[in-house]
C-alpha cells in the first residue's frame, strides 16, 4: 500500500469557533472519488452532520479551498462547507452553545467513494472554542443584574460592550464570548426568562439597563471612551433604546431589529414606549408541518396610530449599524430597519444599512449553521426564522467582519 491517507485541520486542529480553517487530505490516488463528512454532537446530545463528494488532485491531495464539493450537503468551492451546513437528524434543532468554557468538537472523517460510507479511510478532529486563551469568565449578580461578563487578557482598556438576545429570552454567552475573544470587554445581559425574571415580563425598565451600562463603565479593563451595544430580533430594539436614552452608548447594532419598541413596555424616567400594536390572530400556523409564521402580527408600521412606539434614535449622538436578512420570515427587519435608517437620516445622522440576501432571522457568528425553524422558549411554539443555506452563511461572515470594525471604529 501506499502512504496513509491524512486528513488535516490548518493552521491548527484548535481554534475559536469563528476562525476559518483549511481542511485538507493527502496521501489519495490520483482523482480518487471520495466524501469527506463533519460531524457535532451538542450538548443536549444531538448529532449534526454535514457530508460532501469531492475527487482529488492528480497528485493525490484534496484541499477544500479549492476543490469543489461535487455533492452532498453542498455544491462548489466552500473552504468551510461541512461547518456551515451541519443539519441535525432531528428537525427544527438549533445549534446554539450553553456552556462557553467547552468547545465543540467536529469529528472528521474521509471515505472511499461517493455511495454508502463504509470504508473510512482517515478522520481528525477540530476542536472549536467560544473562549480565547486566557479570556476570564465572570459571572455577575450585582445590585439587579443577571450577566456574565468576559474580559480579554492583559491590562488593556478595552472597548466595552453589552450584548443583548432576542425574546427566546435566558443568558445568551457564546456571541459574548467569542467578541471577547478578539479583544472587548463583553457582559452578555439577561432580560427574560432568565432565574427569577419572569418569561414574559410585564414591563421593561430602562435602569435595568443603565445598572449595566453603570458596572460595565466601571471596569478598570474598560476604556472611558463610551460603550457599544448589540442586540439581535427584541434586543436589537433595546440596544437602540439604549443609545437613545443613556448617555454613555456611543454605538449600537441592530441586527435584525425594529426602530420601534416591541413587545414589552419600556419605561424610562417619567416616560414609558408603549409595543407596537399586534394583533397574534394573524399568526399563520402550517398544517401539514405546525410551523408558526409571525411576520403580519404587527400592525402598520406607517400607519401614525403606531409612531407613539417609535423609538426617538435622531436624538442619540451614538453611531448606528443595521443590519437584516432579506430572507428574514420572521420579522419584516428589512423594512423596518429601512424605516429606522430614513429617519435618521433625514435628521443628518450617520447611520450604516446592509441587508443579505437569502440571509434569514438569526443572523449568528459565522459557522454556526442556519436554523430555519426552531422552538421558541418563550411562546412554546415551532417558528420559522428564514434564510438560504449558503447566502445566510456568507451573510454571518460578512456581518461578523462589519460589526467588529464598527465597534473598533467608533469605540
Amino acid at each position: 500500500g501506499g502512504m496513509a491517507v491524512q486528513l488535516m485541520v490548518l493552521p491548527s486542529s484548535r481554534c475559536l469557533f469563528d476562525d476559518p480553517v483549511q481542511i485538507r487530505v493527502g496521501g489519495l490516488q490520483p482523482q480518487q472519488a471520495v466524501t469527506l463528512r463533519a460531524s457535532l454532537v451538542d450538548e443536549s446530545g444531538e448529532l449534526f452532520q454535514a457530508h460532501a463528494h469531492y475527487r482529488a488532485g492528480s497528485s493525490g491531495e484534496l484541499d477544500l479551498s479549492c476543490s469543489p464539493a461535487l455533492g452532498g450537503s453542498y455544491l462548489g468551492v466552500e473552504p468551510m462547507g461541512l461547518l456551515w451546513a451541519l443539519q441535525s437528524k432531528t428537525p427544527y434543532k438549533r445549534l446554539a452553545k450553553r456552556n462557553v468554557l467547552t468547545p465543540f468538537c467536529v469529528d472528521l472523517e474521509v471515505y472511499e467513494g461517493h455511495g454508502d460510507m463504509s470504508h473510512l479511510l482517515g478522520k481528525c478532529t477540530n476542536e472549536r472554542w467560544f473562549l480565547g486563551e486566557g479570556v476570564k469568565r465572570i459571572s455577575v449578580r450585582e445590585g439587579r443584574l443577571k450577566a456574565t461578563l468576559f474580559l480579554p487578557p492583559g491590562p488593556g482598556p478595552f472597548p466595552g460592550l453589552i450584548d443583548l438576545y432576542g425574546s427566546g429570552g435566558g443568558l445568551v454567552e457564546y456571541r459574548a464570548s467569542l467578541l471577547a475573544s478578539r479583544g472587548f470587554v463583553t457582559l452578555a445581559l439577561a432580560y427574560m426568562a432568565f432565574e427569577d425574571i419572569p418569561t414574559m415580563p410585564e414591563i421593561l425598565e430602562l435602569d435595568y439597563f443603565k445598572e449595566a451600562v453603570n458596572f460595565l463603565q466601571k471596569q478598570q479593563q474598560v476604556k472611558n471612551t463610551g460603550i457599544g451595544v448589540l442586540g439581535l430580533s427584541k434586543g436589537a430594539d433595546l440596544a437602540l433604546s439604549m443609545a437613545t436614552f443613556l448617555p454613555g452608548i456611543k454605538a449600537a447594532v441592530s441586527i435584525s431589529g425594529s426602530g420601534f419598541n416591541s413587545f414589552i413596555p419600556l419605561k424610562g424616567d417619567g416616560f414609558t414606549i408603549p409595543p407596537h400594536p399586534y394583533d397574534l390572530g394573524r399568526m399563520k400556523i402550517s398544517n401539514e408541518s405546525g410551523l408558526v409564521d409571525f411576520s403580519d402580527v404587527l400592525d402598520d408600521h406607517r400607519d401614525p396610530a403606531t409612531w407613539d412606539c417609535r423609538i426617538p434614535m435622531e436624538r442619540s449622538s451614538a453611531k448606528f449599524l443595521f443590519l437584516s436578512g432579506l430572507d428574514d420570515v420572521n420579522w419584516k427587519s428589512v423594512l423596518y430597519c429601512q424605516d429606522a435608517v430614513q429617519r435618521l437620516q433625514q435628521c443628518g445622522r450617520e447611520v450604516e444599512f446592509y441587508s443579505y440576501s437569502g440571509a434569514g432571522h438569526l443572523l449568528e457568528p459565522p459557522y454556526l449553521p442556519l436554523c430555519q425553524a426552531s422552538i421558541h422558549r418563550v411562546l412554546g411554539m415551532f417558528v420559522c426564522w428564514g434564510g438560504q443555506w449558503r447566502e445566510h452563511a456568507k451573510a454571518q461572515e460578512d456581518a461578523w467582519h462589519r460589526i467588529q470594525a464598527f465597534f473598533w471604529q467608533h469605540l
